[in-house]
């Protein structure tokens, strides 16, 4: 029982972190591509540690056979992060993170296609009314007049996608698990990201100040390194419905920060298209004839 509930509060303060990322990426002045290959190398260090103290070994045969998709779901992950970026860039960090939350209404929709899973009417009507959650967000309030909000939610949504794309790689991932997957993937990023990086421009480090540097180190070795290392902990020992709940603390979380600590507005249709798609999504992920 007392390890359930360590499990329970490591995730609960894992996706309070993640909550929390977008104020933090607000202040570091990289572009989003050099962010997301800083983060993913002090990240990797911090797991590389963490896995070298637990004297977890690597497998070179086993991530000999599923190398092609470590790489693949890596690249997916580190651009994953560079759209989630410029989203934050350009619209608030609570419909960026209202929009990203739309991966795994795509995960339920490709499916069908890629593991010949069947399609319910429970998961129809989730897709629905997430789809009009989304909409809701994008064109009614205040700040779809904006050009720059709605060009933040077309990141967020390319975000999703490749977030879902990384769920879905995951899928056909068999032999490695948990942390050694995400840290092989962080190398994979690395991997990915560095020629990218190379030629847009590199990574001008000498543009940040103190509260850069300070929040650069934060979002990677404890959003990512530390969180990270907790949130696959503690999924061991939790089922994966009370995983699923306890992870809507992170959207929530990055609203309230968003309205109350950033004064970003929120209107009433973008707060029910929230709902709506936080709402639907959870309801696709409950089974109740599961304990």
């Amino acid at each position: 029982m007392k390890r359930h509930f360590d499990s329970r509060w490591m995730l609960i303060f894992s996706m309070i972190m993640f909550g929390t990322l977008g104020p933090f990426v607000r202040l570091i002045a990289l572009p989003s591509g050099a962010l997301a290959l800083c983060r993913a190398l002090l990240a990797a260090a911090m797991i590389g540690l963490f896995l070298f103290l637990k004297k977890e070994k690597l497998s070179l045969s086993t991530i000999k056979k599923e190398l092609p998709l470590l790489l693949l779901s890596g690249a997916a992950m580190g651009f994953n992060w560079i759209l989630l970026f410029e989203a934050y860039k350009y619209t608030t960090v609570s419909v960026a993170t209202l929009t990203y939350y739309f991966a795994p209404v795509l995960v339920t929709l490709a499916c069908p296609l890629l593991f010949k899973e069947k399609m319910g009417a429970k998961q129809w009507i989730c897709f629905g009314m997430s789809t009009l959650g989304i909409l809701l967000i994008t064109g009614i309030g205040p700040l779809s007049a904006g050009s720059n909000h709605f060009l933040g939610i077309l990141f967020g949504l390319g975000a999703a996608c490749l977030y879902a794309t990384v769920i879905l790689l995951n899928k056909f991932i068999k032999t490695v698990g948990g942390l050694q997957r995400t840290f092989l993937q962080f190398l994979a990023a690395i991997l990915v990201l560095l020629p990218y990086v190379g030629f847009s421009g590199g990574v001008p480090l000498g543009a940040l100040n103190r509260a850069g540097w300070v929040c650069l180190l934060i979002v990677g070795l404890l959003h990512t390194g530390v969180t990270y290392c907790l949130y696959f902990t503690s999924l061991k020992d939790l089922s994966g419905q009370k995983a699923a709940i306890l992870s809507y603390i992170d959207p929530l979380v990055a609203v309230l920060l968003s309205v109350t600590l950033l004064g970003e507005p929120l209107s009433l249709p973008q707060i029910i298209g929230g709902l709506l798609i936080l709402g639907f999504t959870l309801w696709n992920e409950i089974n109740p004839s599961k304990k």
